[in-house]
């Protein structure tokens, strides 16, 4: 696993799925507002003029030789949800996200955002 702090590094490097696939580069990454961990990256897809940010989760990311690792297939993470590559995740679709991962999702207290960039 990577240390939390040196996630911001990655930005532009290949994430590939849990057989090696690749899909595409890092474009951001997206804490948990309850631990302020890193929790989710988005990942550049698409053609090159339809391009748009898909969300993975980072649990049981590892790092390689110039990529980050994730856990999930390369097909699961292209038909995740996603955001136009100058939009912002709307409080709204988050459930949305974790639900794709068959994750738990909770608000933060008081209704707040579960998913934040730092």
């Amino acid at each position: 696993m990577f240390e939390p702090e040196d996630i911001r590094e990655w930005r532009g490097h290949d994430v590939v799925d849990v057989e090696g696939r690749r899909i595409g580069p890092l474009e951001a990454v997206y804490v948990d507002t309850l631990s302020d961990q890193p929790a989710f990256a988005t990942v550049l897809v698409g053609m090159p003029t339809r391009r748009r940010l898909t969300f993975v989760p980072l649990a049981g990311a590892s790092v390689g030789p110039g990529y980050l690792k994730v856990r999930y297939p390369r097909d699961q993470v292209k038909d995740a949800p996603s955001i136009g590559t100058d939009d912002v995740l709307p409080a709204e679709d988050e459930a949305a996200v974790f639900a794709h991962y068959e994750l738990a999702y909770d608000t933060a207290p008081g209704g707040a955002r579960r998913l934040g960039r730092p």
